[in-house]
């Protein structure tokens, strides 16, 4: 592998196309917090400001920074974020909400708890650049309560409208931040508190969600059975991205751990068969989401081909190279960058398109929304050419 290629391919893309698009457009210069609703030129669509869109996007500019880039403007970009959603994007018990208008007003109630987990991390992350405890103290409040809201298995408290007769799941999601959450806190805090936190997570992933019987990782898995519920669609459900990420988090954590051969022994595996069950035979790409029987999902956009699962896919592969030096891994990484870079760059304006077809063609315009922003595209060209390096 020509690993000095493919470095100067991700960094490039990196410095001279994500970050100025994001650079250039995001900040909300009259009210405070981001714009993250940006069309394939950067123009504004929707100026509604979404609790984990705008968290990630001070992470990200912070991330970026501590690896070495180092410009000033990233950190008061971070900065003038935290001031204005640490001000207005909490409730009267601290938990963020989903949404604020662009005024700062809260729109959505603070239903999922993913967006205290994304305010830990940029808090946490920019706490690490600048020392300051107002930071640390607000990422250890919001890390306390995803995870407390994740143990109770109640995330959605009183705005959750499932009842009685509605089957309770555990959710991957969840288990798999646990772990790049506890990471991100203990590096960045100093601290060993988090470090059960990610002992659970990789025992769930790998314990409660894995099913031997298939050699997958479930999306949903319920409380009260060791088995996938395979007589719903819920149950059956598959999102080879979020294993794919999950994987990459996994190792992150394990790696260089002391007696951890087992677990990422099998995490590697985990990934050779998600990539096998998830790419697309006829069209390339990885599917969306998939039923593990093969059966009709009710998801209609499930045969798309997203941005952010391919970015992860990117990830797993480097990682699982890193862990294993399973020369599949390097066929695995060749077919997704070649895929990922054949469809979603837009060398034009800049930032990477987020939605294809089945086929590969690119379906909306938008660079950023309510499920896109400063985030899955930087970290995956980031992270793998720091990855990438080690191989060298």
């Amino acid at each position: 592998m020509t690993w000095q290629k493919y470095i100067e391919k991700y960094e490039g893309e990196l410095l001279n196309s994500v970050i100025p698009f994001w650079e250039k457009n995001c900040v909300d210069k009259e009210f405070g917090g981001y714009f993250t609703s940006l069309d394939r030129d950067g123009s504004v669509y929707d100026t509604t400001k979404y609790m984990w869109m705008q968290w990630r996007i001070v992470y990200m500019f912070s991330e970026i920074y501590l690896a070495g880039y180092r410009k000033d403007e990233y950190v008061s970009i971070a900065e003038k974020g935290f001031d204005f959603l640490y001000k207005y994007g909490r409730d009267e018990a601290g938990r963020y909400y989903f949404a604020l208008n662009r005024q700062g007003v809260p729109a959505m109630a603070p239903y999922s708890l993913f967006s205290d987990c994304f305010a830990a991390m940029g808090c946490a992350k920019l706490y690490k650049i600048t020392g300051k405890e107002l930071y640390a103290e607000a990422a250890a409040s919001a890390m306390n309560n995803y995870l407390q809201r994740a143990k109770s298995g109640k995330s959605a408290l009183q705005w959750d409208k499932s009842l009685s007769g509605k089957t309770p799941y555990y959710s991957l999601g969840q288990y798999m931040m646990m772990a790049n959450l506890g990471l991100i806190m203990n590096d960045c805090l100093g601290s060993r508190e988090f470090d059960s936190a990610m002992d659970t997570a990789v025992d769930m992933v790998l314990n409660k969600f894995y099913s031997p019987d298939f050699g997958l990782v479930f999306e949903n898995m319920p409380v009260n059975s060791d088995k996938p519920d395979l007589d719903s669609s819920i149950g059956r459900q598959m999102n080879p991205g979020h294993v794919l990420e999950a994987m990459w988090f996994l190792l992150n954590h394990l790696e260089g751990k002391p007696g951890s051969g087992k677990e990422i022994s099998a995490i590697c595996q985990i990934i050779r068969n998600t990539f096998e069950f998830g790419w697309d035979k006829k069209h390339g790409g990885i599917f969306y989401f998939m039923d593990a029987l093969g059966k009709p999902h009710l998801e209609l956009q499930h045969d798309m081909k997203l941005w952010w699962v391919h970015n992860e896919a990117v990830l797993a592969a480097l990682y699982g190279y890193s862990a294993s030096k399973d020369p599949c891994f390097l066929e695995m990484f060749r077919k997704v960058d070649e895929w990922t870079w054949n469809h979603f760059p837009d060398p034009e304006y800049g930032e990477w398109y987020a939605y294809c077809n089945r086929a590969g063609e690119v379906t909306h315009s938008l660079k950023g929304g309510k499920w896109k922003t400063f985030f899955h595209v930087p970290r995956s060209l980031l992270f793998s050419a720091q990855k990438m390096r080690t191989f060298l």
